[in-house]
């Protein structure tokens, strides 16, 4: 029996050496050992329990790595991982191959030919399996047993060593795209509270300490501005999950034709643009949380890859064979009602209830009765310090203008108006004393509230002390004509909802026709996102018409 040299062996060493740091590990170890062990084929395959895995092959089909090789349907295989050694198999051996019909050289059956597999142990541990073919019978007989052993002995080092590299590049990429992820818009990784004492809102917190230690999915509803965002992360901070990454998913701003590639990710290649292998959203969120804001804004074609991922707990990347299994906990958010969606044939009825498994409904803000004073100070105090003055406070008129008001906007609107009128407030005060002042934010300070009549009256004052009131349409032929109504008339029972859509519809209208039309313009004038405004319309049924003259 022949030993191969020393200087063969050093060379193989070597070789196995340098082909770890390589991207291409894997081939570079195949292409070492051939340079010693002359053949036509040769795969190296992971050990996964039951079955085989390959990592790289050279004179195979390609479509060979999309395999999985049952062990105990393949009694080669079975006979290399049973043995402590290499094993030859005799060129007329009568168990099937694995590899017939795949090899290129040849097409058709195997004829007569040279099999022998070498499994790969570390630590006593079998991690894979070695595979070599050759057209030429007894190729494989004239090598000795002690060259066979150090062969597998250097194979098994450098393959365990890939394995590892594998792994910590995994991890590397994976806390890349984690850190990736969680700096987009829309994340925050800051402690979150949820200000306010209202019992709506103690309700709300009491819920949200009964569901987050569990691990069911929560559908988070409530209209544009409540805070929905901030309920997610609540959740997340209060659940066993933590410790990992709160991964946001803008539903709304995805382009249909990437949703599957952005929420499951995609192999190089896969579609045109696929320059490179990328990680989806559950694949980063695996071990955390996923929190899929505007959930009701998914095509239906993508609800049902998203209902797939929820109840198997498995994703398939775009342009791959593979099954990956995702530990992820889904929070989902809408201001849409996803039950009229449902009935409306616009939202998976199966998905609906996949996702309804612990529902919490944001209050909007009117309905938050005495916290708009709480959220106020928190807000000014945020701005103070944005803006470098000594002291903000609130002058007592705009306090109960600001109690009075509708908020068809809610929480974001209170925030956005109280930062543009300390902003005016403090461009009254000369720069060298806003550190030393106390400055006061009066009503003439925010335009919208001076001019705004969308009001609802406090019960406690007189009918004399009343001036403005709610708006509400005269017939369905004005909805978009709004009057005013007095205490006495107030008093007859009124559709809150109708009077604010009726108001939003208006304001709307008016921004569209000042902009000619343009959704992103109309946007800016009214501070809200254009994509947001798009849905307020199509809810409120405005539509715009463009006329080619």
């Amino acid at each position: 029996m022949n030993n191969l040299s020393n200087n063969q062996l050093l060379e193989l060493s070597i070789a196995l050496a340098q082909g770890v740091a390589s991207e291409q590990r894997f081939d570079e170890l195949l292409t070492a050992i051939r340079k010693v062990i002359t053949c036509d084929a040769i795969v190296l395959l992971a050990f996964k329990g039951d079955y085989l895995q390959p990592l790289a092959l050279q004179g195979l089909g390609h479509e060979t790595m999309g395999r999985r090789f049952i062990i105990s349907e393949h009694p080669r295989f079975s006979a290399i991982c049973q043995s402590s050694k290499a094993v030859r198999f005799p060129a007329e051996s009568e168990l099937p191959d694995p590899y017939d019909g795949l090899l290129t050289a040849m097409d058709g059956d195997l004829p007569v030919h040279a099999c022998m597999g070498i499994p790969l142990y570390f630590a006593r541990n079998l991690i894979g399996v070695l595979t070599l073919d050759s057209l030429t019978p007894g190729v494989f007989e004239s090598l000795s047993e002690r060259s066979l052993a150090l062969i597998a002995s250097m194979a098994s080092v450098s393959l365990h060593t890939a394995l590892s590299v594998d792994a910590l590049e995994a991890n590397v990429n994976h806390s890349k795209e984690v850190m990736r992820a969680l700096s987009e818009p829309g994340v925050s990784g800051n402690y979150v509270e949820i200000v306010g004492h209202s019992h709506s809102i103690e309700k709300l917190k009491h819920e949200i300490s009964l569901v987050a230690p569990s691990n069911y999915s929560v559908l988070i509803e409530g209209e544009s501005g409540t805070g929905k965002e901030l309920v997610a992360h609540s959740v997340h901070q209060q659940s066993s999950r933590s410790e990992h990454a709160l991964i946001y998913v803008n539903c709304a701003a995805l382009p249909e034709n990437l949703v599957e590639s952005e929420l499951f990710g995609h192999v190089k290649g896969a579609f045109t643009g696929a320059d490179s292998k990328r990680a989806g959203k559950f694949l980063i969120a695996d071990g955390g949380t996923i929190f899929l804001d505007e959930v009701g804004e998914l095509p239906l074609a993508a609800q049902s890859k998203l209902l797939r991922a929820l109840q198997s707990n498995e994703i398939q990347p775009v342009g791959q064979d593979d099954i990956v299994k995702v530990d992820v906990r889904v929070i989902a958010a809408t201001n849409r009602d996803l039950k009229e969606e449902v009935e409306n044939g616009r939202f998976r009825a199966d998905l609906y209830h996949r996702l309804n498994v612990y529902p919490l409904k944001v209050p909007a803000l009117r309905e938050r009765h005495g916290d708009v004073a709480l959220l106020a100070g928190f807000f000014i105090e945020r701005a103070k310090r944005k803006l470098g003055v000594n002291q903000l406070k609130l002058s007592k008129e705009l306090v109960v203008q600001l109690d009075n008001y509708a908020w068809p906007g809610n929480v974001r609107e209170l925030e956005h108006l109280l930062n543009r009128a300390s902003l005016k407030a403090c461009a009254k005060v000369p720069a060298h004393n806003r550190h030393k002042q106390i400055v006061t934010i009066h009503a003439s300070d925010s335009d919208e509230l001076a001019s705004s009549q969308l009001k609802y009256d406090n019960p406690h004052k007189s009918s004399n002390d009343i001036s403005s009131s709610v708006q509400a349409p005269a017939n369905e032929a004005q909805r978009s004509e709004i009057t005013t109504l007095t205490y006495a008339e107030i008093e007859q029972p009124i559709n809150l909802r109708n009077v604010l859509d009726d108001y939003q519809r208006r304001l709307v209208k008016q921004a569209l026709v000042l902009h000619q039309g343009n959704w992103s313009r109309a946007a800016k004038h009214l501070s809200v996102d254009r994509a947001n405004l798009i849905r307020l319309a199509k809810r409120l049924d405005i539509r715009v018409e463009k006329v080619v003259h």
